[in-house]
Order: C-alpha cells, then sequence, then structure tokens
C-alpha cells in the first residue's frame, strides 16, 4: 500500500499533525525573532559600547554604528589613546525575546511615570470597554440590516448601493466630526469603532443570507408559510451559525480600528500606553503591550468558539486548538499515543 503524500490538496492533516502545525505557526515566528536578537552575525547592526576608552562623546551602554564605532577607535589609536569597547547589538527598537518577556510582567508592576498616566490594567479595561459598546451598538443595528438585505433583494437595492459607498470612507475622517459632536472623551471612540464596522458588517451578514439553501424556503412556502413566518422560522434559523462565525471575524475588525479611535479626542487606553512607553524609548512595554492585545484577542475569539459549540451542537466540531497543544504534550510526556 502507497502512502498518501503530506500535504495533500483539500485533505485535512491527522490529528497529530494538526497539532504540529499548530505548535510549529506561533514557534516559527519565535525562532525567526530568537536568531535576529541573540546570533550577531545575522543583523546586529550598532555596537552597545561597554568602555568608551579615550573616544571623547563614546559613553557606556551608548548605542553606535559598527562602521562610526570603527572610524572613532582608529582615531583614537592612532592619536596614541584607548580603543572603546563594545558588543555587537540591535536597536533599541528591537529587543530580544526575553526582554519583552520580563516587560510581560514588569508592565503591570511599573508605577506610570506620570501622576496621570494609568496603569497598564486600567488602560486595557478602558480598551475593552471601548470596543465592547462600539461593536454592540454596530450589531445592534449591523446584523438586522443586514439580514433584511441578505432576505429581501428590495430592500438590498435600497441600502447597500449607499452603504458600500460609504465603507470606502476611511473612519479616521470622521475624528473631527465625532468629536465634535460628541465630547472629547469615551463617545467618540466608541463611534469610530461604529463607523469602521457597521457598513462592514451589513454587507458581510447579507452576504451570508443570501446564500441559505432555497429548497428551505420553497418547502416553507409549499406549506403556507407567511413572508415573516419565513424570515423568523426558516432564513434566520438556517443562517444563525454563519452570521454567529462572521461576528467572530467582524470582531476583529473593531480591534484594528481600536488604534485610531483611541487617538480621538482625549488619548486613552492601550494605544496611549504604546506611545508614551515608545516615547520613553520603553520598547520592551511596546512589544509586550502588542502582545497582550494578540493575546486578548485570540482567547476571545477561542471562547466564542467554545460558546458556539455550545449553542449549535449540531454543528460538526472543529478540533480544538488547546485540545491539540494538550494532546500533543500528553504524547511527548508518554501518554496515549
Amino acid at each position: 500500500m502507497t502512502r498518501s503524500r503530506w500535504p495533500a490538496v483539500g485533505r485535512e492533516p491527522s490529528p497529530r499533525r494538526r497539532s504540529v502545525l499548530l505548535v510549529c505557526s506561533f514557534l516559527l515566528p519565535l525562532v525567526l525573532w530568537s536568531l535576529v536578537s541573540y546570533v550577531p552575525w545575522i543583523w546586529h547592526p550598532l555596537i552597545h559600547v561597554t568602555d568608551p576608552g579615550t573616544v571623547s562623546w563614546f559613553k557606556a551602554d551608548l548605542l553606535v554604528e559598527r562602521a562610526v564605532f570603527a572610524t572613532e577607535n582608529a582615531q583614537a589609536v592612532a592619536a596614541g589613546g584607548r580603543a572603546a569597547v563594545g558588543e555587537r547589538a540591535n536597536p533599541v527598537f528591537l529587543p530580544a525575546p526575553h526582554a519583552v518577556a520580563r516587560a510581560l510582567w514588569t508592565a503591570f508592576t511599573t508605577k506610570p511615570v506620570l501622576r496621570d498616566e494609568l496603569w497598564l490594567h486600567q488602560s486595557l479595561w478602558l480598551s475593552i470597554q471601548t470596543i465592547f459598546w462600539g461593536f454592540l451598538i454596530s450589531s445592534l443595528f449591523g446584523v438586522p440590516l443586514g439580514i433584511l438585505c441578505g432576505a429581501y433583494p428590495p430592500l438590498a437595492r435600497l441600502f447597500e448601493p449607499v452603504i458600500d459607498f460609504v465603507r470606502y470612507m476611511p473612519a479616521p475622517a470622521f475624528g473631527a466630526l465625532t468629536v465634535a459632536v460628541l465630547d472629547i472623551y469615551a463617545a467618540p471612540k466608541i463611534a469610530i469603532i461604529v463607523i469602521g464596522t457597521f457598513f462592514q458588517q451589513v454587507l458581510v451578514i447579507a452576504n451570508t443570507v443570501r446564500r441559505h439553501d432555497p429548497a428551505l424556503i420553497e418547502a416553507a412556502q409549499t406549506l403556507g408559510a407567511r413572508p415573516r413566518q419565513l424570515l423568523l422560522h426558516v432564513i434566520v434559523p438556517g443562517c444563525l451559525v454563519d452570521i454567529y462565525n462572521d461576528q467572530r471575524i467582524l470582531l476583529g475588525w473593531a480591534w484594528t480600528y481600536l488604534i485610531v479611535a483611541e487617538v480621538v479626542g482625549v488619548s486613552t487606553g492601550i494605544t496611549f500606553f504604546i506611545n508614551q512607553q515608545a516615547k520613553y524609548r520603553n520598547f520592551d512595554n511596546v512589544y509586550a503591550a502588542i502582545l497582550i492585545i494578540g493575546v486578548i484577542g485570540l482567547v476571545t475569539d477561542q471562547g466564542l468558539a467554545f460558546i458556539g459549540r455550545r449553542i449549535f451542537p449540531w454543528q460538526p466540531r472543529a478540533p480544538s486548538r488547546l485540545n491539540a497543544v494538550l494532546a500533543l504534550l500528553g504524547r511527548k510526556g508518554g501518554g496515549p499515543a
């Protein structure tokens, strides 16, 4: 019997291979980052001065370009002085993985520099509230309108052209207008999230509803179902799972608008923290904050996927990413294959 080739077009890998691929998905970027950070001959374009020697303007812990370091040392030695000593290093905006890992803890425990600045956990909470209210308001209007446009072609002809037109307008362009109308605090930030997701939401959900099975509608009409019954008892239940999954994806859209939204009016939230840490050149904290956003997004998405499996138990279950990792670790630890 010939072994099937892997990877095979259109064929899912085995559970063990899925687990390995999942681990590699996160491990490969970490390996590349580590190579750039710890292996000097890969990049390291600067020199970290440990002993300035007799070079007048060198100081300990200074970062200088390698060519400048070599030129200054040559001039110092030619003048009878002592050459500076240093180690190859990357720019300050590319901290090593261990520095970012340390910052994931210290960013929460380090007191803000200025008295009116917020702690990281406070900034995160403000950002989460902005996302929650913005996406909730967008969904309260966008989901019903998307369902109606997908179910009733005349409504689609009425609403979708203007929605399709407005969705190409960048949400940040409405920043000054939202501040003028809604003041400078949380409301304009929420409005930017709503503007950034509502129009996309209507079109995506309308397209999902249009993909419903026409045979179900024909069967319901044969049994005498009225238009309202067709919508509430045939179309919506038939598309509910796909709409739920659309919402999971659209929630990621809301996070992409957060950085822009939080600089409208008074700068707040995780964006303000990132900007302040970049200003102080604490780039390990900047990377840590960005990673935290990714973790929150991933945990939220997997939490919604878990809830979806409980709400819609009749749907075929995709393999859980967490269970795949635990299964792989169990096999490595001598557990059952």
